[in-house]
């Protein structure tokens, strides 16, 4: 089934892979793509994966998380055409598939170079102190509809094939959907939490013409206590009642793919990332959080069947990874499987897959080394198997 074509939107993918959105924090200083990006996306482009969702594109400076992160403007736009133009031919010519372009657009919030914070989140400061003076005010928060909609109009002229309002790990819009605490119209009641990511996914809608994918990658679950995170009860255990309403106004609003996350890799990173081996010992199992993603995603079908849903977490299972992808797509859990970290370590596992060719050995660890190259500020990629990166990694930990 993994191999079965699928109709979302206007657009038809030609299998079930998604290659999730992995920021590499490897742009040049304008955003636009450096010779690692390129080479990245070139190497995602041969994958034969039908969808590649590319990573974080902030929607104005301030909101970027690094100053290598990448952020489409006009002046850059060019580099954006040519790179999508190059996916597009070696996609054609090495695999005979055309695959399918979502932009993730974003703003980093608490992540931002400067933090820009919805309220005081006495959980998360504890890692990254912040003061009052970085809240910011229902007027900035207004000016950024505006500011998502130009990225899609953007995105669009530069040949994506769709645009991702993402709301998810802890960012400025998954932050405001917790901001039980906040005063005025973007805090408080489940209406004024939901305000500015309804507005911006409204703005995009319009910005964009309808062969234009409408998507978002939305954390279901912050899995913080609630009143610090969304979709958790007091007792930090799921409460799906207010995703469910979330999800049920963005489909009314247009949403026509639905790619699953769940937690705060800045807090719980096990959450989303479940690991095998590393430095970090997570205080749940893999199996925990595998089971907790499978609960969700299925949960999400009964409730909106006719919602393609992008599950995650599959990168962890290694030689199990196709059999694993196949189940959840029969038992219909999810409607396409997204691997991350895999694509990082192994580009090319869904073609060596369908060549016969497919090598367990090269398949991503779970360690998240990855990851622990972007949180020391270096250029992020899979220190395991690719010597770059392998040496960034040395470098940070002496």
């Amino acid at each position: 089934m993994i191999h079965n074509p699928i109709q979302i939107g206007k657009k038809r993918l030609e299998n079930r892979v998604v290659l999730q959105p992995m920021e590499g924090c490897d742009c040049n200083t304008d955003g636009s793509p450096s010779e690692l990006t390129v080479e990245k996306y070139r190497k995602a482009a041969r994958s034969g994966a039908a969808l590649v969702w590319f990573e974080a594109n902030a929607v104005c400076p301030e909101g970027r998380t690094n100053p290598r992160q990448m952020m489409l403007t006009k002046e850059n736009l060019p580099f954006f055409k040519n790179l999508l133009r190059q996916m597009r031919e070696i996609a054609k010519k090495e695999c005979d598939i055309r695959p399918i372009f979502i932009l993730q657009l974003t703003h980093s919030g608490r992540q931002s170079i400067v933090p820009m914070i919805a309220y005081r989140h006495t959980i998360y400061e504890e890692k990254r102190p912040v003061t009052d003076e970085k809240i910011v005010t229902d007027e900035y928060l207004d000016t950024l509809a505006a500011k998502y909609a130009e990225s899609a109009r953007l995105a669009v002229e530069a040949g994506f094939d769709g645009v991702d309002v993402k709301s998810c790990h802890g960012y400025l819009f998954q932050e405001l959907l917790s901001a039980f605490t906040r005063v005025g119209k973007y805090g408080g009641s489940f209406e004024n939490r939901t305000r500015l990511y309804l507005d911006c996914f409204r703005a995009v809608k319009e910005a964009i013409p309808s062969h234009i994918l409408l998507t978002t990658r939305l954390s279901v679950s912050d899995m913080v206590p609630k009143p610090y995170g969304f979709g958790t009860t007091e007792q930090n255990e799921l409460d799906l009642d207010e995703p469910d309403r979330l999800i049920g106004m963005l489909l009314n609003e247009g949403l026509q793919l639905l790619n699953v996350t769940v937690g705060n890799p800045y807090y719980n990173p096990h959450v989303n990332r479940p690991y095998r081996k590393g430095g970090y010992v997570a205080p749940e199992s893999a199996q925990t959080g595998l089971a907790r993603f499978e609960r969700i995603e299925k949960h999400i079908k009964e409730q909106f069947p006719t919602l393609p849903v992008v599950g995650s977490g599959l990168s962890y299972y290694r030689e199990d990874l196709f059999e694993q992808s196949e189940r959840q797509l029969d038992k219909g859990i999810c409607d396409l499987v997204g691997f991350g970290r895999m694509w990082l370590a192994y580009p090319s596992f869904y073609r060596d897959y369908l060549n016969g060719d497919f090598n367990p050995k090269q398949c991503c660890l779970a360690c998240s080394k990855c990851t622990e190259l972007m949180r020391a500020g270096q250029i992020s990629g899979c220190a395991v198997f690719h010597d770059y990166y392998r040496n960034l990694y040395k470098e940070i930990k002496k």
